[in-house]
């Protein structure tokens, strides 16, 4: 505990130590009354000094335990759980002991040092040997056992360790003769002084056996050698007479049989090498036939893209028409219904029209009797004001609706304003995703680099590959990636979309371990490995300089530096890394791949990814695929995780304003709707004045020219037609609003098939855009497999006229040579 305190001191000059077995360190956790307690032990002499229940005896306790000692054997517990401390849930207890010297036990295997780790827990407990770098390396107790004896550590010997109550057992004994018991005891002499008294027994039983066994056959062996040296004689004179007879017969055929078998072999060596000839001509048409088979499908391959690319823009214009329209249909509509409730409301006006004519109708009726001279001059009087309103509420309408354009355009401003930010703000948390996942990648990548080419299931093939090491015929080499680094980070993008998949793929030496190889992805749930057989004795390629790309520009494998010969051969071989050349930007691509007409060119690949080749005439340009992934090589995740993480943040910000701008700009739009909604409510309460005026001033002008005819039937007579007018237009009103009504629903129903149709245009194109990225990778899986057809069929014709041909002419010489000799 925190009083316990440890000291060491050397003792005058003592002889060398031992390097081995001396306990360094002892460290508990958990245990009886430490919580975490480190001691650091001397060489020599160590001595533990604290107070009363400060935990000094637990050390020693600790140390029985980590030996394999049981709890009873301690004297402190009966069962092991008993020393975890009160409140905890395990127990620790570590020891380190120095492993040096002759002495040393397995220094190949735990090096200078071994780690005794015992962990203690309410149900079981359980002993680790480790090795100086802290690894497992064992967990029987036979291991234990086996150093425990190696090194004669015995904690139940009293002279190891000395308990409490066996140091009082030792002073408190009787006599002379009970000490002496419990030294012999304690030095292991009674156990040594009886284990050699039987070995001595033993040896004297086996001696006797011995010789009485030697004495009762010497006899027979004198009389079997005898009889040996006989039939040797015997036999040495039969084989020499027999071998006589057998060589007068073959020295008269020797050479008759050597001669026949020869011209044997030479004709059936002949036939054989003729046979290949089928064989090697099949295998060059069948290539021959692949090649054109191939032609075939990359331009049948490459037609389909022009198209893809053509129904693309023609998809394209149509998505935008389709915008329009719908934009279109929905103002169409929105303009119909404004109508329809303008009809509805003049036809609303109508009836109440009718309502107040009728009403004049009976007070035309009153009046008749009051027509005098100061009644005319009022009423012109009312007629001179009324007219003076009208024109008034006129102004302000006119000024209303003026008020209420301009608001409804600055509405349609804000709006659109509106959208574009939450676009910009949409498009900005997409990248930032995007680049948060780069930034887990790259981390992931940093922590383990293999992971980078494959994922976690590259690591669970990994560890298959080791479980089944001796299987194989050389160890496999992958991934390709993990043997590969990048000169410069300048090339990373171009270097990775010109090596492509091929970073991920394994090499095995023969297809049996490519079997295996594929056995075991499948058993990792690692499918679609890409595995490429390679001779791995095979010397690192050295390519001239005259059948290089000759150019100033970068090729891909000048970039990238490998340790592994095989891995570099096979990037020749496979990606022919050496014709592959690094452009910085597009336009310069261009002019490398089609301008300047390079020889020993194959392709081009920018920074930024995209990919240029010419092939019969043909000239090809690929974007930078959108799953591709890059990185991977970089000498340094580190630089790139800061890039990516100040980009992120710089996106996070551009965000932040972007949703400021978008608070700020919805709080100006909720404002324009507000003065807009009042705009209108204020430009329909003038319109209701207006017309309220209107229709009064009409009144007034009719109830005066009523006035002044003589009989007040023909007023009534001229007001019951205004009624039947009235209602005339508000019949045609109705019917014109119903019209309208369905135009509007008609107009609707349109404007949804329009969106619907525009939501599956966009459906439909998502679809012909994955094909058309489909189209081009089969279109490069075509033209690869193109380049491996034609290299096949130019191999097998070489070997046809260097190796075939030849061999049967040199066979048919040698043949009619035999045939001279033999007569």
């Amino acid at each position: 505990m925190g009083d316990s305190r440890v000291s060491s001191q050397r003792l005058g000059t003592l002889p060398p130590l031992p390097l081995a077995g001396i306990v360094t360190k002892i460290r508990v956790e958990n245990f009886m009354c430490h919580s975490n307690l480190q001691i650091e032990l001397g060489e020599c002499v160590n001595f533990i000094t604290g107070q009363n229940g400060s935990g000094k005896s637990a050390i020693l306790t600790a140390l029985c335990v980590a030996f394999g000692c049981r709890a009873k054997g301690t004297q402190r517990a009966s069962t092991l759980k008993d020393f975890i401390k009160t409140g905890c849930s395990h127990a620790i207890v570590q020891v380190e002991i120095k492993n040096q010297g002759q002495d040393a036990f397995k220094p190949e295997v735990y090096g200078d040092v071994i780690i005794i780790e015992r962990r203690i827990s309410e149900s079981t407990s359980s002993t680790v040997l480790k090795d100086h770098q802290g690894r497992k390396v064992a967990s029987r107790r036979e291991e234990l056992q086996e150093l425990v004896e190696h090194f004669n550590i015995d904690v139940e010997n009293p002279c190891v360790i000395m308990s409490q109550d066996k140091s009082r057992e030792f002073l408190h004994s009787g006599n002379d003769k009970e000490k002496f018991k419990f030294f012999y005891k304690a030095t292991l002499l009674q156990q040594v002084s009886d284990l050699l008294q039987r070995i001595t027994a033993h040896l004297n039983d086996a001696n006797a056996q011995v010789d009485e066994l030697e004495s009762s056959i010497r006899p027979i062996l004198k009389e079997l050698t005898e009889l040996q040296d006989k039939i040797k004689s015997m036999e040495q004179v039969e084989e020499i007479s027999q071998n006589l007879q057998q060589l007068k017969q073959k020295l008269a055929w020797s050479w008759v049989y050597d001669v026949d078998k020869q011209i044997q072999a030479q004709a059936a060596k002949i036939e054989k090498l003729k046979e290949r000839i089928p064989a090697c001509q099949l295998k060059i048409d069948g290539q021959q036939g692949r090649v054109e088979e191939l032609k075939g499908h990359l331009t049948k391959k490459k037609a389909q893209i022009s198209s893809m690319m053509e129904r693309t823009s023609e998809v394209r214009k149509q998505k935008d028409e389709l915008q329009q329209n719908l934009s279109m249909a929905t103002k169409e509509r929105l303009e119909l219904v404004e109508e329809y409730n303008c009809k509805k409301n003049q036809i609303q006006k109508m009836v109440k029209r009718i309502q107040l004519l009728e009403k004049q109708i009976a007070e035309i009726q009153e009046q008749h009797l009051k027509d005098t001279q100061a009644e005319e001059f009022q009423m012109e009087e009312v007629l001179k004001v009324l007219q003076e309103e009208v024109n008034t509420a006129f102004l302000c309408l006119t000024k209303l609706k003026e008020e209420e354009n301009g608001l409804l355009e600055q509405l349609s401003i804000a709006s659109k304003t509106v959208e574009n930010i939450v676009a910009e703000i949409e498009e900005a948390e997409k990248k930032y995703q995007e680049i948060s996942s780069q930034i887990r990648k790259l981390r992931q990548h940093q922590s383990n680099e293999v992971t980078a080419f494959g994922g976690e299931k590259v690591l669970y093939l990994l560890k298959e590959i080791e479980s089944n090491y001796r299987r194989f015929t050389m160890p496999p080499i992958g991934p390709i990636g993990s043997h590969v680094k990048l000169k410069s980070d300048t090339w990373g993008a171009a270097a990775e979309a010109a090596l492509g998949k091929l970073l991920n793929a394994f090499i095995v030496t023969n297809h049996r371990d490519s079997l295996l190889l594929r056995a075991c992805a499948r058993a990792a749930r690692y499918n679609y490995l890409q595995i490429i057989i390679y001779d791995f004795d095979r010397p690192k390629l050295n390519i001239p300089d005259h059948m290089l790309p000759q150019t100033q520009h970068p090729t891909t494998q000048s970039q990238i530096f490998t340790d592994n010969p095989t891995v570099s051969n096979v990037l020749v071989d496979m990606a022919h890394a050496e014709r592959q050349v690094l452009v910085k930007d597009y336009e310069v691509g261009k002019s490398v791949a089609f301008d300047q007409r390079i020889p020993n060119l194959k392709e081009v690949f920018t920074s930024e990814g995209h990919k240029m080749y010419s092939r019969n005439s043909v000239e090809t340009i690929l974007p930078p695929a959108r799953w591709a992934r890059t990185g991977r090589l970089t000498r340094s995740f580190d630089g790139q995780i800061k890039k990516f993480e100040y980009d992120a943040s710089q996106i996070q910000e551009l965000a932040r304003q972007g949703r400021g701008r978008k608070r700020d700009a919805e709080e100006t739009l909720q404002d324009l709707r507000a003065r807009y909604n009042s705009a209108k409510k204020r430009r329909e309460c003038a319109e209701k004045n207006l017309i309220s005026k209107q229709h009064e001033l009409r009144d007034v002008k009719n109830s005066q020219s009523a006035e002044a005819k003589s009989s007040p039937e023909s007023n009534v007579d001229e007001l019951c037609q205004e009624i039947s007018k009235l209602q005339d237009e508000i019949r045609e009103k109705e019917s014109l609003s119903e019209k309208y009504k369905a135009i509007a629903t008609e107009a609707e129903a349109r404007a949804k098939d329009l969106k619907f149709s525009f939501e599956n245009l966009c459906e439909s194109t998502k679809h012909d855009i994955d094909a058309f990225e489909e189209a081009e990778r089969e279109l490069m899986m075509i033209e690869d497999a193109f380049a491996e057809a034609e290299k096949g069929k130019f191999h097998y014709e070489q070997v046809m006229q260097n190796k075939v041909l030849p061999d049967i002419e040199k066979a048919e010489v040698e043949y009619q040579e035999l045939q001279v000799n033999r007569q």
